[in-house]
């Protein structure tokens, strides 16, 4: 199948999933749902409906099997629907973007907190040695021949 055709397809299970949930689907077990993806096999045979739960994990786990019972329904109304021969079977899968992303949110919150820290104990700090440890030109005018001699090649080692 071609792969815009099948994700217009997703795109369509993933809205009439939608809309089963918030309409139709009147489980008490069924939490905050909200559907943010669907993806479907090549073959249409298979699609993966991709869902998040606002709550704790009991609300989470008591959505997971209201979607469970609630299945065939679904699948039902997606086939009527799409108007495929063969209805796709459906899977429900918890999405854990979110969560990684409210993980991701954390830790840049406490590597923002740690640098504050650090710029805080910057401001009272002082160097262990000059502020400016580089040596300059004017500074070389005053040293030995020596010295330049060790920067140029030797005659054996001329670079060509």
């Amino acid at each position: 199948m071609d792969a815009a055709r099948a994700r217009k397809l997703a795109d369509r299970i993933q809205q009439v999933v939608a809309e089963m949930l918030e309409r139709r689907i009147k489980d008490p077990r069924l939490g905050f749902v909200t559907v943010t993806d669907a993806r479907i096999t090549a073959d249409l045979g298979d699609a993966t409906v991709y869902y998040t739960v606002f709550g704790s994990e009991a609300e989470r786990a008591a959505t997971a099997t209201a979607l469970e019972s609630a299945k065939g329904i679904i699948r039902s109304e997606v086939g009527r629907q799409t108007g495929l021969r063969h209805t796709p079977t459906l899977t429900f899968v918890h999405d854990p973007l979110p969560d990684s992303a409210r993980h991701m949110d954390d830790l840049f919150a406490a590597a923002r907190a740690r640098d504050a820290e650090i710029a805080r104990q910057a401001e009272s700090a002082q160097f262990a040695g000059d502020a400016d440890p580089y040596r300059f030109e004017e500074d070389r005018a005053g040293d030995s021949d020596d010295e330049d001699s060790e920067d140029e090649p030797s005659a054996g080692h001329r670079a060509r």
